[in-house]
């Protein structure tokens, strides 16, 4: 695909520095290397995929709008390189597609009919569709919801990674942890969580800030049938009361 664009002239490579880049994007100003002609452009993808020195230096980007309003679109990079060993196919390939690129390909290879995204990412739904329409392909629908937060929760992915690379956590599951295995260690049912987010939270795309009693609650629904309940007397703090009629034991 990368190969078909460069030749359409819809992807160019770029040896810009990454911050030098990042600049440039935010000012709408165009790269040196935008206007460079298809057989240079085809010349270093080759380099890249060799994984030469000249070729690390260097990504595919693609061809939009350095002057688009939304900077998502100012010629974002679409293939980088990256040496590290791949599980499955060890060092076979030395570039990939980063996933603005990737995503939408597989999710209409895959038959995906609706992509459903938390908009925070509203702003990468241009591009979405721009890589379908290059590339010649079905779009799915992109729908939006609001993303869930927990009052004085932590739900970062990146800053949860953290507590358990430093051992502060057990792991993933931990029952302090806001994820569903940790919460189903903890003792929510699976049944109250489905309730929860299609009743309590739904497809809103208003921002919205959960609290966890609201979660419990429905949790409470179903554990209430089946739990056992006992009344008892701390032995310590007992008090022995005599009653007429009835035996001391």
């Amino acid at each position: 695909i990368c190969t078909r664009l460069i030749e359409e002239g819809k992807f160019y490579a770029d040896g810009t520095p990454e911050a030098e880049m990042k600049e440039e994007r935010f000012r709408g100003i165009e790269s040196p290397y935008r206007s460079n002609s298809v057989e240079e452009n085809m010349r270093l993808w080759h380099e890249m995929q060799q994984g030469s020195e000249e070729g690390l230096k260097f990504c595919i980007r693609a061809k939009i709008d350095m002057k688009a309003t939304n900077k998502v679109l100012c010629d974002p990079v679409m293939y980088r390189c990256n040496l590290v060993p791949h599980e499955r196919t060890g060092t076979r390939f030395k570039v990939y597609p980063v996933y603005d690129f990737c995503c939408p390909i597989v999710d209409s290879i895959e038959g995906v009919t609706h992509a459903m995204r938390t908009n925070e990412y509203s702003d990468r739904v241009p591009l979405y569709y721009w890589v379908l329409d290059t590339v010649g392909m079905r779009k799915p629908i992109v729908w939006e919801f609001s993303r869930l937060n927990f009052v004085r929760t932590v739900m970062s992915k990146r800053k949860l990674q953290q507590l358990v690379d430093n051992g502060a956590v057990e792991d993933w599951t931990d029952p302090r942890f806001p994820t569903i295995r940790g919460l189903l260690r903890r003792g929510l049912k699976m049944q109250a969580l489905r309730d929860f987010v299609l009743v309590a939270q739904g497809a809103s795309r208003n921002t919205n800030l959960m609290s966890w009693e609201k979660l419990w609650a429905f949790n409470k629904k179903y554990l209430d049938p089946i739990v056992p309940r006992h009344t008892a007397v701390d032995a310590v703090d007992k008090l022995c009361s005599p009653s007429m009629g009835l035996s001391s034991r």
